[in-house]
């Protein structure tokens, strides 16, 4: 379909929470509003602030929690407020003329799902990463379609109810319009840049360990280096004093509006590795060294991370080991090995999907389209 379908249809789009779940979320939106289509946005109390990022015609704030039966008491607590957001999702599903609901996964997704289920209204689940969360498998009981980013997906249901398509993870239009920019690799004392960068959460392992290993390189390495460095504020000072006391030209800073433009320039990405980070490197190509976040339920991180290494993208290193003298170690060969870094760029822009959001919009397009010739 790719955009040609002429016929106006309103959509739910559902997400909440991390922005692993709201940023393709909002590239659907987009994509969708461009080819026509009306767009409701149905989001939990943390999607709200990122409201004025979604093209949508309407936000609704659907009560939803997580669930921890840890805490019984919690755990109850969390289900009656799932109970209300069904009620309220319901209701607002069914006053309106709704032709399909877009999950992102989480328990955002989940009253709105469990609304379009009871209505008969299909709905597109769409999974981000390459081992399948609870939460979406939970969710896919009540899905029609399940989009996944990944050729193999860990855990995906298997029945014969549930369709399944591979889409790829929806990126910005910042990180497509990177897609032909090419890699140019660093020979003999040229500059070498270095970004790094670790998301919200444990960020502050790249704080501790990055400066250390920097500053155990050879001189000759040392020179060439230009790091760029995302870090917590608590980390700022202490990262900029130790790039300065090793003569390492470096820019510190919490948050970087142009990280695509600074990814497509670098020459190597030190990272975690969340999909919405795998997706923008692979769709613009860099070689990365990546660092998984340990302890998730699902090991989602570890698994995306071990999909890219696999092809020959990227270099794993578990956070256990991710310490100032191996990773030094790494970083000096990759420095002085240009070829080994031109190959892995090669193997992560061939394997980006910078068609995703346009292969999902048409994906949803579809079953709303079944759903109008239905009525």
């Amino acid at each position: 379909m790719s955009g040609e379908n002429n016929v106006a249809f309103q959509f739910a789009i559902c997400a909440g929470g991390t922005g692993g779940h709201l940023f393709p979320a909002q590239a659907l939106s987009a994509e969708l509003k461009r080819r026509g289509h009306r767009i409701v946005l149905l989001t939990d109390e943390r999607g709200l602030k990122f409201g004025d990022r979604f093209a949508c015609d309407e936000i609704v704030q659907i009560p939803s929690s997580t669930l921890s039966f840890r805490a019984p008491l919690k755990a109850l607590s969390g289900i009656r407020e799932i109970i209300s957001g069904v009620f309220k999702a319901r209701k607002i599903l069914k006053c309106s003329s709704f032709c399909a609901v877009a999950g992102f996964g989480g328990y955002p997704s989940l009253p709105p799902m469990v609304a379009a289920r009871l209505l008969g209204l299909p709905s597109c689940l769409h999974e981000q990463n390459a081992v399948m969360g609870r939460a979406n498998r939970f969710l896919s009981r009540f899905a029609t379609v399940l989009a996944t980013s990944f050729e193999v997906t860990q855990k995906a249901p298997v029945n014969g109810r549930l369709r399944i398509t591979t889409t790829g993870n929806p990126v910005r239009q910042q990180v497509i319009d990177l897609r032909n920019s090419p890699y140019t690799p660093a020979f003999g004392e040229e500059d070498f840049r270095l970004l790094i960068f670790g998301g919200s959460q444990g960020a502050s392992i790249f704080s501790d360990v990055m400066p250390a290993a920097i500053e155990l390189l050879p001189e000759t390495s040392k020179k060439r280096l230009k790091v760029t460095q995302q870090c917590r504020q608590e980390d700022i000072d202490k990262v900029k004093t130790a790039y300065y006391d090793a003569g390492i030209e470096a820019e510190v800073a919490t948050f970087f509006s142009n990280l695509p433009e600074r990814m497509a320039v670098s020459h190597l990405v030190v990272s975690r590795s969340g999909a919405s980070t795998l997706s923008e490197l692979t769709v613009i190509g860099c070689p990365a060294v990546l660092v998984p976040l340990p302890g998730a339920l699902d090991n989602d991180q570890r698994e995306n991370a071990r999909v890219l290494e696999a092809h020959g993208g990227a270099w794993v290193v578990e956070q256990s080991e991710f310490k100032p003298d191996p990773v030094a170690k790494l970083l000096d060969k990759l420095m002085n090995e240009p070829d080994l870094l031109v190959a892995a760029a090669h193997v992560a822009h061939k394997i980006g999907k910078p068609d995703a959001t346009m292969l999902l919009a048409d994906a949803v397009e579809e079953i709303a389209q079944i759903q109008e010739g239905k009525q």
